[in-house]
């Protein structure tokens, strides 16, 4: 059965620094395209950033570079995501999701024209709340 379960969510003062955990079951996250996405009250959900750990393949959203970093665990099925410098702008429910698409036979990357398009996803977690007061 696949999983996915964030945690480490919070209330952080503006300028902090959050680390969100997805743990993961039901495949191997090195194999696919997994991503962060968050979704503030009124707002339409959008992607942070994706990683694909096999074949390198990574995104990061304008707003994020610099300040937010994926990273995973293979060994743990541990998906991250590193917030630093936080602003209140970034208070939003923050989830990770797996995007198990096969084109031509292949499993796809995090690519271009597609990482942060939300319904390519097929499977969520249930989010994590962050906070950011100013």
């Amino acid at each position: 059965e696949v999983q996915l379960v964030e945690s480490g969510g919070g209330l952080v003062q503006d300028g902090g620094s959050l680390k969100l955990s997805c743990a993961v079951s039901g495949f191997p996250i090195d194999d696919y395209a997994i991503g962060w996405f968050r979704q503030a009250p009124g707002k339409e959900r959008e992607g942070i950033s994706c990683l694909r750990r096999d074949d390198g393949s990574t995104y990061v959203a304008d707003f994020a570079k610099g300040r937010f970093t994926i990273s995973t665990d293979s060994a743990k099925n541990m998906v991250y995501l590193q917030m630093n410098s936080l602003k209140p702008e970034d208070t939003a429910v923050y989830y990770c999701a797996v995007d198990f698409t096969v084109v031509s036979g292949t499993l796809v990357p995090c690519s271009g024209r597609r990482w942060a398009r939300r319904h390519d996803y097929h499977f969520w977690g249930q989010g994590t709340h962050v906070t950011v007061s100013s």
